[in-house]
């Protein structure tokens, strides 16, 4: 029911993004909100034959499923067509696939089977190199190939799964400090910032027991740190001109010119801002109407539901969003098969990055990094693979019982 909600949800908000006077019959296959009555049409004709389909297929070609997927995205860059600046997309006709979508699902399949195995403990050194491998795989291959940034990181979502299975926090702690560095590494005077990484380096050193081991520990974690500040500044300066701006506008990286590289960000905010508290009621959006968000019914597509429905209505979707993760969350803990439980989690963590990074973009909270709002963006792909992935779940759910502990 939750799935059927924010689906509707989502085709009423594009056709208010798109709207068009003369084409304003909803059912208008000429029109993207015509065509997303296609995508939804056969999302719920593949939620169909996903539930008919045995839930041992699921687990028995998981590997299959996941090295078939790879592979078209591998093929994509030299067979498939350009779009936006890129090579992401198999065009047949007006009729187009992104395999990137598709690996999300086809990942977690990959991961739930290798994690279910009894022999497998997170915890072991090899088994976590294992897991990451199977998530940076893809993540690689998407990013360096087809030049998908926002498609790629959608991969690191995988890393609470590993946490709940046993990852130990010390990951995640780390994770969140080489962030923090790089952060930082954009922000302060990199001279500066590597002059207290070394005292707080030699200070460390009169608060522990000055071992052999204790001071390579410290040597070591000192220079990690410092080549990370100079391997951020590297990478910066290397990207592509689009990507610095973006990130310049993140973080407010000198003067950013609001007709130029700021329009994104600050024409998305001002629609949701102009929203109110109860919004300006539907196909009543100015900012919506006269196309002044850019890709405003696919990756900002929220802010649609921000100007027309206001405070009130974008607190709806978020709860309905989040409830739908929670319920996928409190479902995984109950199942009985491990492989089930962590494929749980997995859904789960995707459908969290995404709104979260979403809306946080509209916002200026995250970089803009083209990522779909999950059941709410336009586009059949990002759809099909939400359903596909999310449906997978609910298969194996209806079997828990029939699972002996």
């Amino acid at each position: 029911m939750l799935y059927l909600v924010l689906v509707v949800m989502g085709w009423m908000n594009i056709y208010a993004a798109v709207y068009n006077e003369d084409h304003y019959v909803i059912t208008d296959i000429s029109q993207k909100y015509g065509k997303q009555m296609i995508w939804i049409g056969t999302s719920l004709l593949i939620a169909l034959i996903i539930l008919i389909i045995d839930e041992n297929f699921y687990t028995a070609f998981a590997y299959f499923i996941f090295g078939a997927v790879l592979l078209a995205n591998i093929a994509v860059p030299f067979l498939g067509r350009e779009v936006k600046g890129s090579r992401s997309w198999f065009r047949f006709g007006d009729f187009g696939i992104q395999p990137a979508e598709f690996m999300k699902f086809a990942a977690n399949l990959a991961l739930a089977k290798f994690l279910s195995n009894q022999n497998i403990k997170i915890a072991d050194y090899k088994n976590t190199i294992i897991s990451l491998l199977l998530i940076g795989t893809p993540l690689i291959i998407i990013k360096v190939l087809q030049d998908e940034t926002g498609l790629a990181i959608v991969f690191v979502a995988f890393i609470i799964t590993l946490y709940r299975e046993g990852l130990s926090i010390n990951y995640l702690l780390l994770g969140f400090f080489a962030v923090l560095l790089f952060v930082l590494a954009l922000l302060v005077n990199n001279l500066y910032l590597l002059l207290i990484i070394g005292s707080l380096s030699v200070i460390a050193v009169f608060f522990v027991k000055r071992n052999a081991k204790n001071l390579f520990i410290i040597a070591t974690v000192g220079l990690l740190a410092c080549s990370m500040v100079k391997g951020t500044s590297y990478v910066y300066n290397h990207l592509e001109p689009h990507q610095k701006v973006r990130i310049d506008v993140l973080f407010g990286r000198g003067e950013v010119d609001l007709k130029k590289e700021g329009y994104n960000v600050n024409q998305a905010k001002i629609a949701i801002g102009s929203g109110g508290f109860v919004g300006k009621g539907f196909l009543n959006g100015t900012q919506t109407k006269y196309d002044f968000v850019p890709e405003q019914d696919t990756d900002f597509i929220f802010c649609t539901v921000g100007e027309e429905w206001g405070f009130l209505g974008s607190s709806v979707v978020i709860i309905l969003q989040l409830f739908l993760i929670i319920r996928v969350v409190f479902m995984s803990e109950r199942q009985r098969s491990p492989f089930s439980r962590i494929y749980g989690y997995g859904v789960a963590s995707v459908l969290f990055f995404h709104l979260t990074i979403n809306i946080g973009m509209t916002i200026g909270l995250a970089p803009v990094i083209g990522i779909p709002l999950p059941f709410f963006s336009y586009g059949g792909s990002s759809l099909w693979s939400f359903t596909i992935l999310l449906f997978i779940f609910i298969k194996l759910d209806s079997h828990r019982l029939q699972i002996l502990r």
